[in-house]
């Protein structure tokens, strides 16, 4: 028997006018939308919070916009586009 490890713990999600604010593992990340999805960035309000986090925690679903994005891939964008503090 396999047993399903959460890989991570997406704590919140919410948007802005042109950002998505979420909240993993403890840490809050704020993304330009139209950077991590075109097609979350065209969505209404609506559509934008009308999503499912998997029961792994590895990713969010949009069903009204049929939009998928990994959450390991919103933390590599995260490091990638939010520099670093000292």
């Amino acid at each position: 028997m396999t047993t399903m490890t959460r890989c991570h713990q997406v704590e919140g999600l919410s948007f802005d006018t042109d950002s998505m604010n979420l909240t993993i593992d403890g840490k809050t990340y704020t993304f330009p939308i139209n950077i991590v999805s075109e097609t979350l960035s065209q969505a209404t309000l609506e559509q934008r919070m009308t999503f499912e986090i998997s029961d792994s925690g590895y990713g969010i679903h949009w069903p009204l916009i049929d939009e998928d994005l990994s959450v390991d891939g919103l933390v590599r964008t995260a490091t990638s586009i939010i520099p670093n503090k000292p």
